[in-house]
């Protein structure tokens, strides 16, 4: 009696033998594009897309008189607040006090249609005007009205192409980082009106500015540093003691914290009106502001600004990397923003995008500058009970009326006041607590973090970011060129297995480390038999795929073994592409251990009892040639079997 060794498939053909002509091509599944073209075209006219898009369809059919009132409350306290810190952020990217209200009054009308989270503010918030600050000394407002289009433009474009996810490269460190140094840059560009200083200085940079202080610092105002002072310490008390107390008490102290720089705004205001009433100036004063709506404007693709004229190439270039950084932070505000206050419902950041660059185009034509969701308006809203976006109508309207009617009073405002209302709002939005909770998780985040503090400090926010998510991503890199491998050797009387499983996919990054990896710990063990276990692993490249061949060539060099067992199928069809004949007869997927090592130990005793039986019978021959089919066939599922004949 003789044996012969037959290739049997489990699931099609068990116990017969293959035939001949068995071999079905393998074809990779491709997607058509028709269908899916045609899907998605049927679908944007669909009403659930329409109502997607434009969110206020959802809530408008069913919106009551308790819902128009609650909106109004909350939209009024919003404008109130918003005016002063408006004007404020004008001053901080160097544009006149007008621009802020400018900037402030379209958002909210559009976000009402476009917009579908009920509590975000559109309005100026301090870091798009700290971003657009050199851009504004270096081509005039005409720099700030080209930032909001072009940004507008990119946040449309990336929201239609669902790119939502680049903001996801933004890690919690450099994001930390670049909130605490915009925070940082801002509240140190504002101590000279705080002192009543002046000078403006090179720029409004950290280094600058400390430098102009020093510099000028003889030029401070005894009643400026007192106003500003002392409105600073009535902001921070009034941030501090916000929800305390019971009762009526409690509900006093909310909204006379909600309101509290409108306050300090119109008492510095109204201090400043009556001195000069009296024939006494103590206080460097706002300014005159041009009263009236602004006029509706195609956004300036040239501009001439101290004498030179700049065309639109050289407008981009002043511009540089600001106009994709802008977007970007923008985004992330408002999809952070979106997401603390959703109340645990999923957001919508596509729309979220497509409704902010809306805002941010349409503001252009009003001559307004960069505007994305701001944290403590948001807050204000979510507060005051807000119902639906239309609040923000009310908001809108306050600040228009503000620009028709209160223009001329607005000259009257300190600059240390503005100034007071800035610091306070900055000092809180450094993230002492974020640094302290890197510390305690993962002491490695604190890299980034500080390297996006010291060179947003040095060079500027724009680079601070681009540099802290360039190293972030370096750690990013270097964690994937360094998978992990679980390992454990299972011996046996005859024979040391060492069992490897790779806990990731594998990357051109990670080839020639997992290859040194896997002969090292196949020496350290003196392993004759090395078991890759692939069922962790969903995709590879080429260079992978070179150097688990290089892998198995120098094993076997060394007189050691090696099986791919549980490897997913499109993975397995890569390395069977590249070298069939080297790699099908590794595959197996025996279900667990014991059974591959025992299978793996009957057939090499089988072998090496029938050597030549093995390498000269026709049967075997035909075997080896099955044993090379796809593995889209099935091929890991093949078993080598013993028959008599």
């Amino acid at each position: 009696m003789t044996n012969e060794i037959i290739i049997a498939e489990k699931d099609l053909y068990p116990n017969h033998q293959i035939p001949d002509d068995f071999h079905p091509p393998y074809r990779k599944q491709c997607i058509d594009p028709g269908p899916l073209l045609k899907r998605q075209l049927r679908n944007c006219w669909s009403r659930e897309n329409a109502i997607r898009r434009f969110p206020f369809l959802r809530w408008s059919s069913q919106y009551s008189y308790n819902q128009l009132v609650s909106d109004a409350i909350a939209g009024i306290t919003v404008g109130l607040t918003s005016i002063p810190q408006s004007i404020a952020y004008a001053v901080v990217a160097n544009l006149e006090p007008q621009y802020g209200l400018y900037s402030s009054f379209v958002g909210p009308f559009v976000y009402v249609i476009f917009g579908s989270v009920k509590e975000i503010a559109i309005t100026p918030t301090a870091i798009t005007a700290l971003m657009v600050q050199q851009k504004v000394l270096e081509l005039g407002p005409a720099g700030a009205i080209l930032s909001s289009f072009l940004s507008g433009c990119i946040m449309l474009l990336l929201g239609m192409l669902n790119f939502g996810f680049v903001v996801q490269f933004i890690s919690m460190p450099v994001t930390t980082g670049f909130i605490t140094a915009a925070a940082i840059t801002i509240i140190t560009s504002q101590v000279k009106s705080l002192l009543g200083i002046s000078s403006s200085g090179k720029s409004s940079g950290f280094i600058d500015s400390w430098s102009n202080i020093f510099e000028n610092a003889g030029q401070a105002r005894l009643w400026d540093s007192l106003l500003g002072f002392g409105s600073l310490v009535i902001l921070v008390c009034l941030t501090l003691i916000k929800d305390r107390g019971s009762g009526r008490w409690r509900m006093f102290n909310k909204y006379l914290c909600l309101l509290r720089n409108a306050l300090v705004v119109i008492s510095g205001g109204t201090l400043a009106y009556i001195l000069a009433n009296r024939d006494h100036h103590p206080f460097r004063l706002t300014g005159p502001i041009i009263p009236g709506l602004p006029s509706l404007q195609v956004p300036p693709f040239s501009t001439e600004f101290n004498g030179e004229f700049y065309d639109f190439s050289q407008m981009m270039r002043l511009l540089g990397s600001s106009v994709i950084t802008i977007p970007l932070i923008s985004i992330l505000e408002i999809v952070s923003i979106g997401k603390a206050f959703s109340k645990g419902k999923p957001i919508d950041a596509t729309q979220e995008m497509i409704a902010l660059g809306l805002c941010n185009v349409a503001g252009s034509f009003t001559s307004s500058f960069p505007t994305t969701a701001s944290f403590a308006r948001t807050a204000i809203n979510s507060s005051s009970g807000v119902q639906t976006p239309f609040g923000g109508v009310f908001t809108g309207m306050l600040v228009l009326l503000a620009l028709g009617l209160l223009t001329e009073y607005f000259y009257y405002i300190p600059k240390a006041t503005l100034a007071a209302v800035i610091i306070a709002a900055m000092v809180f939005m450094i993230e002492y607590r974020a640094v302290a909770e890197m510390w305690r998780i993962k002491r490695l985040d604190i890299i980034p973090f500080l390297v996006t503090v010291v060179v947003s400090l040095i060079f500027g926010v724009e680079i601070g970011i681009v540099v802290g998510i360039t190293v972030n991503l370096c750690f990013l890199l270097y964690l994937i060129s360094r998978p992990r491998v679980d390992h454990h050797v299972v011996k046996t009387n005859t024979t040391t297995a060492l069992i490897l499983r790779p806990t990731n996919d594998l990357a051109y990054s990670s080839a020639e480390y997992l290859r040194g990896k896997i002969i090292k710990m196949a020496t350290k063990h003196e392993a004759n038999l090395v078991v890759i276990n692939g069922e962790l692993i969903k995709s590879i490249d080429s260079t992978v795929v070179k150097n688990l061949s290089s892998t198995v060539t120098d094993l076997k060099l060394q007189g050691r073994h090696v099986l791919l067992w549980q490897w997913n199928r499109e993975v397995q069809y890569s390395l069977y592409m590249y070298r069939k004949e080297q790699f099908m007869p590794l595959f197996k997927s025996d279900e667990n251990e014991e059974r591959l090592i025992n299978s793996w130990l009957n057939d090499r005793m089988y072998i090496n009892k029938h050597p030549k039986v093995y390498n000269t019978d026709p049967l075997c021959q035909h075997s080896r040639k099955q044993n090379q089919l796809s593995p889209f066939q099935s091929a890991s599922n093949y078993s080598i079997g013993f028959a008599p004949k």
